[in-house]
């Protein structure tokens, strides 16, 4: 229980303060906790971070697994409102700030560069699964990728401003272009 409330107060400390603001200290007022105690659990911040990071990831396939699961073949539309709301939210702020990080430090980047690899062949499944995609057809598996490349896109694009109806136009376009591309019939115009 401890250790969940100091995971959940880093994700809210990088969502809202970024990386160089998130600090053991910070993580564990904002935890209601005193900075031993948040020691206790996490010897180091790198540590601290390190375990958040795992919690982004774990709690993120988990968000794919529940689509997944609970999602009757929807149109294709609704299928990348689905997809691009994997980038967007606290969490994704949060991995945003971690990612940026860890372009610049390299035991950061060790770190999340295969955790984030694994976040991306999940996504892509889930994609392949959701659209009821056949990659053996040619270019379909580009477009599978090309549509959670153009999800991370637009997941940036609202981190500073609200773009949701812009994002609306897009992903209602790009559902007609993919419908053609893995030659279902098109989404409700």
């Amino acid at each position: 229980m401890t250790r969940q409330r100091l995971l959940d107060a880093t994700v809210d400390c990088l969502a809202e303060l970024g990386w160089t603001g998130t600090t053991v200290a910070v993580v564990a007022e904002r935890a209601g906790m005193s900075r031993g105690a948040a020691q206790h659990h996490f010897r180091t911040r790198m540590d601290l971070l390190s375990a958040v990071v795992d919690e982004i990831i774990d709690v993120r396939l988990a968000e794919m697994r529940r689509i997944a699961e609970t999602t009757a073949r929807p149109d294709t539309e609704a299928v990348l409102d689905h997809l691009a709301g994997l980038y967007s939210g606290r969490l994704f702020r949060a991995f945003l700030h971690v990612w940026v990080a860890a372009s610049v430090d390299e035991q950061l980047r060790a770190q999340v560069v295969p955790l984030e690899a694994r976040l991306g062949r999940e996504a892509h499944r889930l994609a392949v699964e959701l659209l009821g995609a056949d990659e053996s057809l040619p270019g379909v598996r580009e477009a599978v990728q090309a549509t959670l490349d153009l999800a991370r896109g637009l997941g940036l694009a609202a981190v500073l401003t609200d773009d949701s109806a812009r994002r609306a136009g897009v992903l209602h376009r790009w559902a007609r272009t993919l419908d053609a591309t893995l030659g279902q019939p098109a989404s409700s115009q």
